[in-house]
This record gives structure tokens, C-alpha cells and sequence, in this order.
């Protein structure tokens, strides 16, 4: 059979492409895992030919796997089997707004800053916000958060419907309008994190929020991890509405400073945002500041200035790069746990030093009021035995955060790098999920290897 030829068959010739620019682009994200070239990328452009791609794939069982902008870390989008990678970027258009419900129904191949640019003319925002660019599907397949967390939930909160294809074509929705219902089974929340293995979004309608009146942005130094950790510890439990709350190390700090031409103290550092009025955000920061202090705080600093507020933002979303740029030729590997906040401390603790006695270079960092940290880890891809260090890092910060009732990943996924902990995190549940994959896709077409453990 000539694969290309029978889709496009089914789609057009400009739908369908086995050029191999195109396919080594759709052979990996931004994670260290190996790329593997797909067999086509198809361009489908509506629900239709997603339904007719995906009957004709489990008719011939033919591994599909779908693909955002590529921005995942857990190699979610590698299509290790081959197959068909199905390429989002026309099916990028924003349905519909409804400023009055705060909902607005979008395609997949939507990106954050896309769907938050139209927004805000109606006054309105998306509020997770995972750093990159992706694409709304992306994150959905994901169940992404990111900095904005602690306030607003995680992807999964914010879905209210979904359009999904199945493997062999039908098409379901799987919520409704209304903000809430006690009818049927949660299929939002089966779908969403499924990484693609379950079905396929073709459109998505998700809740969104008024930009609030006065955003204020900080910044907190503290002489050491514990100190900081207890001040964002006892800013949440005061109650004070904080929309984010991330934890930079000291090391860290120095690579800003040197990447991004700032002046920061080079001491673990709270950066901190808080939304609301100005009445009442006053009252939050005095009293943010005053448990702040308690905390031995060396630097306390608060920007109202929108472009000093994104300067303040920018070093820290720029950290990844801030370690690339300053070594050229070297990967990242970049860990993702979340634990329970009274696990916090000792979990950021154990990872700094995990990190330096291995003797690599690199970041502890996390949004750490939903008790979400990443380590990023610089290796020389060439040398077996820096691979090695790194891969120990990982499992032994993976390994303390199960220990302690956390997860092996809380926001990136599982993709293929966190499949070896899947049984040890979720015991006889996997067997749950693996009948749940058969039923919904008994050819197994869809994203396979991904998410659960061989």
C-alpha cells in the first residue's frame, strides 16, 4: 500500500506530505529523547478529516500520533512506532467568544498567546500559562499549568467540553456549557492528560477570566531554600490570593544575572504576582511582606510598571535558555515532580544537593505554591558517562517525590520518560487504564508506547 497516496486520496495533495524536512521536524520535541521519523504528516483541516484519517488508520492499523507546535518535554509526540503524525496548524481558528459565560470554544492548533491576544479585546484572559507557545490541544493532551496555578487550577480545571474523535472515526463531546454537572461519568477528565492515546481534539471550550484591575509583581530573597519555601508556604495559608509564586535558586539567580543582564542577589528568590483592586491588593502585599520578613528576608522588591513587571517575568521564564545559551552543543534534562507542600522543603533540598554531588551543572526551580518543582540538568550528549549522572538525578528526585506521596510528573506529562514509574506511582490502577485503552482503542493506532508502562 502507498500510505501517501491513500490519504491523499482521502484528504488533498496539499494535506499530505512525506517530504523529509517535514518529517524530521515531526520526529521530536524539546526534550532530550531520541527522535524517530514518521511515515507522512497529514494537515487535517476539520473535524471531518480527522474522523475519516483516523477510520482509515485503525481499518489498516496504522499508528497516529497528534502534534501540536512540539513544544512537549516527555517525548509525547515522537512517533516511535512511524506511522501518520497529525499536524494541528490549520485547524487553528477561534470559534467563538462568549465574554457573558467566560467561556470561548477554540480548535486545537490555537496557541496560548493567539487565543489571549483576541481576549483581551473582550477584557478577558486564559490563565495557564506554561511558559511556551503551545497549542491549546497540546496542553489539554497534557493537562499543562505552569506559574499561574496556584490561583487559577491547571488545564484540567478550566475544560468544560471537548470534541474528540476515537480511533475508528466517531465523534464524541464530552461536557457541555454550564459550569457544573452531576450527570454521566467525567469523560473531560479521562481525556484531558490522555497524551492522544485515547482519542483525538478537534475543538475545545475552555473557561476564561476577567484581567484583573491591578497586577503587582515582586521579588523576595532568602538566605537559604527553607526560608523561602516557609514564606510561600505562609503566604497560602494566610489565605492571601497570590497568582504566582515561584522559587529560583541561587545558582539560578547567577545565570539570570549573567543571561539576562541583571543585578539580582545571587540567593534563592521568591518571584511573586498578585491580581485583584487596589484597595485590596495593598492590604495583601502589606501582609505578604510582613510574613515575608519573618522569614529572614534579605530583599524585597515590588513592580507595579507593566514592562519592569515583564523584565521581572521574563528572567525567570528565560531560565531554560539562559542554561542553553551559555552551553552551546549541550542538552537539557529537565525533571518534573510535584509533592505535598508539607513535603516541599525537604524535596528542593534533596534535589540541589542530588544535583551537586553528581557534579553537573544546574537549576532548581518550581511553582512551588501548588508544590510543583523542575531540576535542569546541562550534559554533554556525547559523553555516556554525564548521560548517566543525569539520568540518576532524575530518578532519584522522581523517587523522593513518590516516597512522599507526590507524582513523577505534574505538569509535563508522561510522554515515554516517565513510563518506568507509572506502576510504582499507580500500583493495580494501570491495569484500570489499560482496559480503558482497549476499549476505546482495540487496535492500539493511537500514540502507541506512550503514557502507560510496557
Amino acid at each position: 500500500m502507498n500510505l501517501v497516496q491513500e490519504l491523499r486520496s482521502i484528504l488533498s495533495d496539499e494535506q499530505v506530505t512525506s517530504n523529509q524536512t517535514a518529517l524530521e521536524q515531526h520526529s521530536k520535541d524539546e526534550s532530550s529523547h531520541s527522535p524517530h521519523l514518521p511515515d507522512v504528516v497529514v494537515f487535517p483541516k476539520d473535524t471531518q478529516d480527522v474522523s475519516k484519517v483516523l477510520k482509515f488508520a485503525d481499518e489498516h492499523q496504522i499508528p497516529v500520533v497528534p502534534f501540536g507546535v512540539g513544544s512537549g518535554l516527555e517525548g509525547a509526540v515522537i512517533p516511535y512506532s512511524g506511522g501518520i503524525s497529525m499536524d494541528f496548524q490549520l485547524m487553528n481558528q477561534i470559534v467563538e467568544i462568549r465574554p457573558y459565560d467566560f467561556l470561548v470554544r477554540v480548535q486545537p492548533g490555537v496557541t496560548r498567546q493567539q487565543l489571549n491576544k483576541e481576549l483581551k479585546k473582550h477584557g478577558l484572559f486564559f490563565s495557564v500559562d506554561p511558559g511556551a507557545d503551545a497549542t491549546l490541544g497540546g496542553m489539554a493532551a497534557t493537562n499543562a499549568s505552569g506559574t499561574t496555578s496556584v490561583r487559577y487550577g491547571v488545564m484540567r480545571d478550566q475544560v468544560r467540553d471537548l470534541e474528540v474523535v476515537l480511533a475508528g472515526g466517531k465523534v464524541i463531546r464530552t461536557g457541555g456549557m454550564s459550569a457544573k454537572s452531576s450527570s454521566g461519568y467525567h469523560l473531560n477528565g479521562l481525556f484531558v492528560g490522555s497524551e492522544g492515546t485515547l482519542g483525538v481534539f478537534t475543538e475545545l471550550t475552555l473557561r476564561v477570566y476577567g484581567i484583573p484591575e491591578v497586577t503587582m509583581a515582586g521579588r523576595a530573597t532568602f538566605p537559604s531554600i527553607k526560608h523561602a519555601v516557609d514564606a510561600a508556604v505562609d503566604i497560602l495559608s494566610a489565605g492571601i490570593p497570590v497568582a504566582r509564586v515561584e522559587l529560583v535558586d541561587a545558582r539560578s539567580i547567577q545565570q539570570v544575572n549573567k543571561h539576562s543582564g541583571t543585578d539580582y542577589q545571587e540567593l534563592p528568590t521568591l518571584f511573586l504576582e498578585f491580581h485583584g483592586n487596589e484597595a485590596g491588593l495593598k492590604q495583601d502585599i502589606e501582609f505578604a511582606e510582613q510574613l515575608i520578613q519573618e522569614q529572614a528576608c534579605q530583599e524585597f522588591a515590588f513592580e507595579m510598571d507593566s514592562l519592569r513587571r515583564a523584565q521581572l517575568w521574563e528572567a525567570r521564564h528565560n531560565l531554560a535558555y539562559a542554561y542553553i545559551h551559555d552551553n552551546p552543543g549541550k542538552k537539557m534534562i529537565i525533571t518534573d515532580v510535584s509533592v505535598p507542600l508539607s513535603s516541599l522543603t525537604e524535596a528542593v533540598e534533596h534535589a540541589r544537593a542530588i544535583i551537586d554531588g553528581s557534579g553537573l551543572d544546574g537549576a532548581v526551580v518550581g511553582h512551588i505554591g501548588d508544590g510543583n518543582f523542575h531540576t535542569l540538568v546541562i550534559v554533554d550528549e556525547q559523553l555516556p558517562d554525564e548521560v548517566e549522572k543525569a539520568e540518576q538525578v532524575n530518578a532519584g528526585i522522581v523517587n523522593h517525590a513518590l516516597e512522599r506521596g507526590g507524582t513523577c510528573t505534574g505538569e509535563h506529562g508522561v510522554g515515554v520518560g516517565k513510563r518506568k514509574y507509572q506502576y510504582r506511582e499507580h500500583g493495580e490502577a494501570i491495569e484500570v487504564m489499560r482496559q480503558l485503552k482497549f476499549a476505546l482503542d482495540p487496535n492500539g493506532i493511537l500514540n502507541p508506547g506512550k503514557v502507560l508502562p510496557e
